[in-house]
């Protein structure tokens, strides 16, 4: 895989990072879209398929970035197709810190130095070079304004925005809740990017454990939450099943 292409990962947090705080929007949730998204960038370089709703290894050959080989050969050793929910639930440790780490080597983010209540040491992250981040939310933009169905990339990337709640964040306020509503539809373009956006949604609402569903009843709804996604038109709502996932923030 060629590095002059910005990674789905990599274009995942840039949209998350608030340009007047330098935090990440959504960071917890954030963590678990961004192992979806590798899944999803490892689907799109060929070396992994959808098998219902797990993953398998179909070509185990490096792709040449190493953090989504590391990835990859995860997936190898488990040896069989590995649920999609288990695998983005699983533990993560600092793979949100590994990305910045990559973006601010790369020159594209700054690292801001601090103190939070003037004792425990912080790290912001500026974006620096902002042509990119306009570009990647233009993508969006242009995919909600014209109807047209984006290239999968951008329609995977579109389904986890949607997943991880960052909506409200490109979006907000009640002039964006069309938008909003938009971005929520294109989920239905890419199936493998549909496929973990929902499983992304599933950790969330504690639905791991659980295969999901292959049809719902017509017209039933997931309840609502505080900051939860809603789900996407024409794809079977999944029911709350337990308390939100924990997932440690690194």
């Amino acid at each position: 895989m060629g590095r002059s292409r910005r990674t789905l990962p990599e274009e995942l947090l840039l949209l998350a990072l608030d340009p007047a705080t330098g935090t990440t929007a959504q960071p917890q949730s954030l963590d678990l879209g961004l192992a979806g998204a590798q899944l999803v960038e490892l689907a799109l370089a060929g070396r992994i398929a959808p098998d219902g709703d797990r993953i398998a290894v179909v070509v185990p050959r490096p792709t040449g970035d190493p953090t989504l080989d590391c990835a990859l050969e995860l997936l190898r050793r488990r040896g069989a197709p590995v649920r999609a929910v288990h695998w983005i639930g699983g533990p993560r440790l600092g793979l949100r810190q590994t990305y910045l780490s990559h973006l601010e080597r790369c020159g594209m983010v700054h690292a801001v130095a601090g103190q939070m209540c003037g004792v425990l040491p912080t790290t912001r992250y500026q974006a620096t070079d902002t042509e990119i981040s306009r570009e990647i939310r233009a993508r969006l933009d242009s995919a909600i304004r014209t109807g047209v169905p984006p290239d999968p990339r951008t329609a995977a990337l579109a389904a986890l925005a949607h997943a991880v709640g960052l909506g409200k964040h490109l979006y907000p306020g009640n002039e964006g809740r069309s938008s909003r509503s938009r971005l929520r539809d294109l989920i239905r373009h890419d199936p493998v990017g549909g496929l973990v956006a929902h499983a992304v949604m599933d950790v969330q609402n504690g639905a791991a454990a659980q295969p999901r569903r292959s049809s719902a009843p017509a017209g039933r709804q997931a309840p609502g939450g505080r900051g939860a996604p809603e789900p996407a038109r024409g794809v079977p709502a999944q029911p709350r099943r337990g308390p939100m996932a924990r997932v440690a923030a690194h």
